[in-house]
């Protein structure tokens, strides 16, 4: 709740204090408000509702005392120009070009256009380029691409159909006696949510590998599908030298791009750790509640049995999904596909 909020709030209390009373002096001696003040409440809550209860400041403008039109229109000029400097940067700038203007003076033009911070004035170059088509430079598509990498780095990971990318990362599920500790190495396609899982007792450069080889890249080339890139963090199991890593080996045989997570940013991976959060509410806290596990073949081939109820019949509500199972979500999106890929050559679906 704002400060603004709260004075609507004690405004309208005592309306409503008044009306309960049925005694706009006994209610002004209790909210101690002067029946002045009360009088000029009330119409202004009749004339405008709740809304004109909103503090009226004194201060007038002076439009007098502002920058001139051109300077102005310059320092506005310079927000989508260079959405990244700031307004010290933008001062000196225009002060090269014989235009002089504070730095504070910048701030208060921009702010007058809805243009003091980074993300505004990037959409405000959003804008200009979709309305006027205007070819970037390379200070405005370096701009554009920090915001990229920020939204990323807080989670809004931008995939354009299945095979975009996906993202991978491992899940410690817990320990089993006679089997010891479990890993389950986790892909979900970040635009269907068609997931694969596989459990391991260790977790290491092999096993990442080795989902891949078995579970994931099979189901796209049998969907004819390619796989273009893969998310993960920055883990042992996946990073390493690119001459003896075998996760990075395999990733150059199969000719996928590697990104890798922001540092010290888990939620970059946040669509891993989502799934991972449903898989353990709905499948591994009621299934250890229902059997006593004795090896690690018994646990996967009911996890296998989850995965295809989560890809075939569970409704998602991804962003893409629109209360559709992933798989009809994968296989749905083959229009798309075949605009953003159209040498691609796609197969059945599968049942």
């Amino acid at each position: 709740m704002n400060s603004e909020t709260k004075v609507i709030k004690a405004k309208l209390g005592l309306l409503q204090l008044a009306q309960e009373l049925r005694n706009v002096s006994r209610a002004c001696k209790v909210m101690g408000v002067s029946r002045d003040s009360f009088y000029r409440f009330q119409q202004l809550y009749e004339q405008g509702g709740e809304a004109g209860l909103r503090e009226i400041s004194r201060k007038k403008p002076i439009p007098a005392n502002r920058v001139l039109p051109e300077v102005e229109a310059a320092v506005v000029r310079w927000a989508t120009d260079n959405p990244a400097f700031g307004q010290f940067r933008v001062a000196n700038e225009l002060l090269r070009g014989g235009v002089f203007i504070s730095a504070a003076g910048v701030r208060c033009v921009w702010k007058r256009h809805g243009l003091e911070t980074f993300s505004k004035r990037l959409r405000a170059l959003e804008e200009r380029v979709a309305g006027e088509g205007l070819v970037l430079t390379e200070a405005q598509l370096a701009s554009l691409e920090r915001k990229k990498d920020e939204d990323e780095a807080h989670g809004e990971i931008e995939t354009e159909h299945p095979g975009y990318l996906g993202a991978q990362d491992t899940y410690y599920v817990g320990n089993i006696k006679g089997v010891g500790r479990i890993y389950q190495q986790t892909f979900i396609d970040t635009y269907s949510r068609v997931a694969h899982c596989k459990l391991y007792t260790g977790k290491h450069a092999l096993t990442a590998a080795d989902l891949l080889n078995d579970r994931v890249v099979p189901f796209f080339d049998e969907q004819g599908v390619p796989l273009l890139r893969i998310l993960t963090d920055r883990g042992t199991e996946y990073n390493g030298a690119s001459d003896g890593h075998e996760y990075q080996l395999y990733l150059q045989v199969e000719g996928i791009e590697h990104s890798r997570t922001k540092v010290r940013h888990p939620q970059t991976n946040g669509i891993c750790e989502r799934l991972h959060r449903t898989m353990q509410e709905e499948f591994y806290a009621v299934a250890f509640r229902k059997k006593l596990y004795q090896t690690l073949e018994e646990l996967q081939a009911d996890l296998d049995t989850w995965l295809h109820y989560y890809n075939c019949e569970r409704a998602h509500s991804g962003r893409y999904c629109f209360g559709k199972t992933p798989m009809q979500t994968f296989t749905g999106a083959r229009t798309l596909l075949q605009q953003k890929l159209p040498d691609t050559q796609f197969n059945q679906p599968l049942s």
